[in-house]
């Protein structure tokens, strides 16, 4: 909701300066002790275009996820007014009164812009259709890579069930490297692996291959039916790009793991849970899409819970 107040108050800003510049030209100038420009029609146009994007702010704020556009083009000029400044301020040939109408006009507008933005993303960027299903219904309806269902497998023994986000994200492909280098170790624990992704079944086929799992089953979920249905949500800014997540996602780039292609839901979150007898045994659930699970000691605690009373594992 304070989206909307947001361009509301940004679009009436701007009719009012723009107003003002139109109507007093010569205001700014005499207020700054500078000379007057020889030709103030040109200030009163750059006061005409400040009007329209107010105009356009009114207009976004009906809806903003739609008219996400006129946000983006707001704050890029709201970006380089600023660095105009500080390059002329280098030179020497702008007062510091300019800064105070830079700070009002542009610098105060940057957060609550790129907030808008965010949030418009992660609206336009769900991939989700329509209702989910039951879980219980969730894990006998949908067939894996391999012909299975998750109730099938659990029912053969332990499963677990990893989560992933879209393919192109560095912290995927770093799980899934870290799932080829433990495999052998989980199913030695008598643990089989299951990969839920959001990306279509042929270029799976190949990402995994070349991680060497492709005889892990794999579901495609596309629509997050099977995400929602067992409580994986999207994330919030700092869990997906917060300070953590920006640190470890260069140590993982250098690491090989290089950002692709957004491939589905960049907002969903992962998450790994843990299925017996076609019942959930337990969960991770990432407070970041940066955190690094320990696979083979969520596997083992797995199987230890089950020996005793099935206690939930914590994240």
């Amino acid at each position: 909701m304070y989206v909307k107040y947001v361009l509301i108050v940004a679009g009436i800003y701007n009719l009012v300066f723009g107003a003002a510049v139109i109507l007093f030209p010569s205001f700014a100038f005499n207020l700054a002790g500078m000379e007057l420009p020889r030709y103030p029609q040109i200030w009163q146009c750059v006061g005409m275009v400040v009007g329209v994007y107010g105009i356009g702010y009114l207009i976004a704020a009906r809806d903003p996820c739609r008219h996400w556009p006129i946000v983006l083009v707001g704050l890029a000029g709201k970006l380089l007014g600023p660095i105009g400044l500080v390059f002329a301020a280098a030179q020497g040939e702008f007062p510091q009164f300019w800064g105070t109408i830079i700070l009002f006009n542009d610098l105060i507008w940057w957060f609550p812009f790129g907030a808008i933005l965010f949030e418009a993303f992660k609206f336009n960027s769900n991939t989700s259709i329509g209702n989910p299903h039951d879980l219980d219904d969730t894990t006998v309806i949908f067939p894996s890579s391999r012909g299975r269902t998750l109730a099938e497998i659990s029912r053969d023994g332990p499963l677990m069930i990893v989560f992933l986000r879209h393919l192109g994200c560095t912290f995927c492909k770093e799980a899934l490297q870290d799932l080829a280098k433990t495999q052998k170790q989980i199913e030695q624990l008598g643990v089989s692996i299951a990969l839920v992704h959001m990306s279509h079944p042929k270029q799976v086929s190949t990402t995994v291959k070349r991680y060497g799992l492709e005889e892990v089953d794999q579901f495609c979920d596309g629509t997050c039916e099977i995400y929602r249905a067992f409580g994986v949500e999207r994330g919030s800014f700092l869990q997906l790009f917060g300070p953590k997540v920006i640190w470890r996602g260069i140590a993982a780039t250098l690491k090989g793991n290089i950002l692709g292609a957004l491939d589905g839901d960049g907002f969903r979150m992962p998450s790994i849970f843990f299925m017996h007898e076609g019942q959930i045994q337990g969960s991770f659930r990432h407070q970041s899409a940066a955190d690094r699970p320990n696979y083979v000691d969520l596997a083992r605690q797995f199987r230890g819970s089950l020996k005793s009373d099935g206690d939930q594992l914590s994240a």
